[in-house]
């Protein structure tokens, strides 16, 4: 077991690091794009400090995605004013991250944005230089993103930079900075009612919709919501097998000669 997960952590981190070119930037269909864009927002999420009680688990969301790309084509290092157009938010948040080429993954871009955590003071709340990055990351409401990399020779507004990685987030329902991003207190103790706690996050499969979810610490693990009487039956079950098999042991041991006829 050791071993397995040792590899897939390699794995994880060799992904993470591996140099994308201009003609291997993954498109916003691209599985382990998608998957890196999730799973990196909600391990971030899931491990505030201090604690969230409402932090909302993040899942993908195609409209939001394509919004992203049609406007990272532009190849501007600025805000898309209309993004909320074909969206069915009331309002879209949106993070930019540019960048060379050789040093663009979704983990780094990410990282740089949950980092502003150093300019920001919970209890103000106010940041001492700007953090709004950071805020929408980890902003509770915020339960769907949508990304997109675009290679681009210059991006206006950052002309001292070539061949650049131009990478957007965009998320619903957006919030941000100057309020804070979320509740702090116990872990998932203020979740909506009809949602489950998963990682310190808040679930909904109907919210959510999604079958399954995965693991923040371990992203390559799929975790597959069943309801309570579901788990049961299946504990019990497992209970039951296991005492079938001792107890046949233990008679064959106590019964040696002991014949079971048809």
């Amino acid at each position: 077991m050791q071993v397995i997960l040792t590899t897939t952590i390699w794995m994880v981190s060799f992904a993470s690091t591996f140099s994308y070119t201009a003609t291997t930037l993954p498109d916003i269909d691209n599985e382990n794009f998608i998957k890196e864009c999730v799973h990196i927002h909600n391990k971030f999420r899931s491990k505030v400090n201090p604690p969230a009680t409402n932090m909302l688990y993040m899942t993908w969301e195609p409209a939001l995605a394509q919004t992203a790309k049609a406007w990272a084509k532009y190849c501007q290092f600025g805000h898309n004013l209309q993004r909320k157009l074909n969206s069915n938010f009331t309002s879209v948040g949106e993070n930019i991250w540019t960048g060379s080429l050789s040093l663009f993954s979704v983990s780094s871009a990410v990282s740089g944005w949950y980092n502003e955590i150093q300019y920001y003071d919970f209890s103000t709340p106010k940041c001492t230089r700007a953090c709004d990055h950071y805020t929408q990351v980890v902003w509770a409401d915020s339960y769907k993103v949508g990304c997109a990399v675009q290679f681009c020779p210059k991006v206006s507004g950052f002309e001292k930079l070539s061949n650049a990685a131009h990478f957007i987030c965009n998320y619903g329902p957006g919030g941000n900075y100057p309020t804070w991003p979320y509740k702090k207190g116990a872990k998932c103790s203020a979740c909506p009612q009809s949602d489950k706690c998963l990682e310190n996050l808040c679930i909904n499969p109907q919210r959510d919709k999604v079958t399954r979810y995965y693991s923040v610490d371990y992203p390559e693990w799929a975790i597959y919501i069943r309801n309570r009487y579901t788990s049961l039956f299946l504990i019990v079950k497992s209970i039951i097998l296991i005492l079938s098999v001792i107890m046949t042991i233990f008679i064959k041991h106590k019964y040696p000669n002991l014949v079971i006829l048809d």
